[in-house]
């Protein structure tokens, strides 16, 4: 199968690191690593002297299921732990999967009998290619444990970064650190790779890498793999909800006619109540007024008023 596949390197073919799998094969890479934590740290890259990936339990579990979601954990040299996920697919909890994981990772920092002391920072980062916050432009935003009403900081022993390739806003020359990064995660071809190369020595490496990762059949099957079981994924998602959706729009209809029908009947009593009524006042009335009273009599030994008794004089004509 690999074989077939050697005439495609002279393609213009690169992978898009908005692929969960091509995002967590960059960050394989040591350089592009530092660069990308620097960013989000606000830091200078010099000033990251290590960064250890970890092995994820998640990690064993995509190699089973496919569309398990691809993380990246780094232990950096201070011991804070960094959890990273790339999501392009819209995900509706996401924010109870972060908390869920991060709090994982905290907790996991230590076993029975271990001082709390022992607990390290832990930081988690979700790239999201879908809106998550709809309320505001903002691309970027970190979240902390504060204070409700003061604001005050109150640790900082668990932190998130949220970032959203779909806010991005127009490039500005000036543009650097987390930005940068986040067009260069978001880009969907060799040319926008190319010119943001030009701008940073990190990000330089990470294009180059995804050249190399490109080049790679074995990488490049993978990285198409994953694509089509995301892809084949939300293709099911979106059967299953038009198939929800015709069912429920027909069942619906049923309940509509059935409630149609009942409305119908409830109306159809009324109206022939109010008939039968009308008409036994009609005869009250006429055997009245036969009797030699008159309509102003009558209508107050009914309890009508007068132009009551006129329409009923007319009903009794048509």
């Amino acid at each position: 199968m690999l074989t077939g596949r050697k005439g495609t390197n002279s393609d213009n073919f690169i992978m898009l690191p908005t692929v969960d799998f091509c995002f967590k094969e960059l960050m394989q890479n040591p350089k592009v690593r530092k660069g990308f934590i620097a960013a989000i740290l606000g830091k200078v890259p010099e000033t990251i002297r290590q960064t250890t990936l970890i092995p994820t339990e998640l990690q064993k579990e995509s190699e089973e299921d496919k569309l398990g979601i691809l993380d990246v954990l780094v232990e950096l040299e201070n011991r804070t732990k960094m959890n990273m996920e790339m999501q392009v697919s819209y995900f509706e909890c996401w924010t109870n999967r972060v908390l869920f994981y991060i709090g994982k990772i905290y907790t996991g920092q230590i076993k029975e009998g271990d001082d709390y002391d022992k607990l390290q920072k832990c930081i988690h980062v979700s790239i999201l290619d879908f809106i998550h916050f709809p309320q505001d432009k903002k691309c970027c935003r970190k979240i902390v444990f504060c204070d409700a009403k003061t604001g005050e900081q109150y640790t900082d022993l668990m932190e998130l970064h949220i970032l959203e390739l779909k806010k991005l806003p127009p490039e500005d020359q000036n543009e650097g650190g987390i930005i940068r990064w986040m067009r260069f995660l978001g880009g969907k071809n060799r040319k926008e790779f190319e010119d943001m190369a030009k701008k940073d020595e990190y990000i330089e490496e990470a294009y180059n890498e995804l050249k190399k990762l490109s080049l790679d059949d074995q990488k490049r099957l993978e990285y198409e793999l994953r694509q089509k079981a995301v892809r084949d994924h939300n293709m099911m998602m979106k059967s299953a909800e038009k198939r929800g959706l015709e069912i429920g729009e027909k069942r619906g209809l049923e309940i509509g006619e059935k409630r149609g029908v009942e409305i119908g009947k409830e109306i159809g009593k009324e109206i022939g109540k109010k008939e039968g009524e009308q008409t036994a006042l009609r005869r009250i009335v006429d055997h009245q007024l036969k009797a030699g009273k008159t309509l102003e009599e009558t209508a107050e030994l009914l309890g009508l008023e007068l132009w009551e008794m006129k329409e009923l004089e007319k009903m009794k004509e048509e």
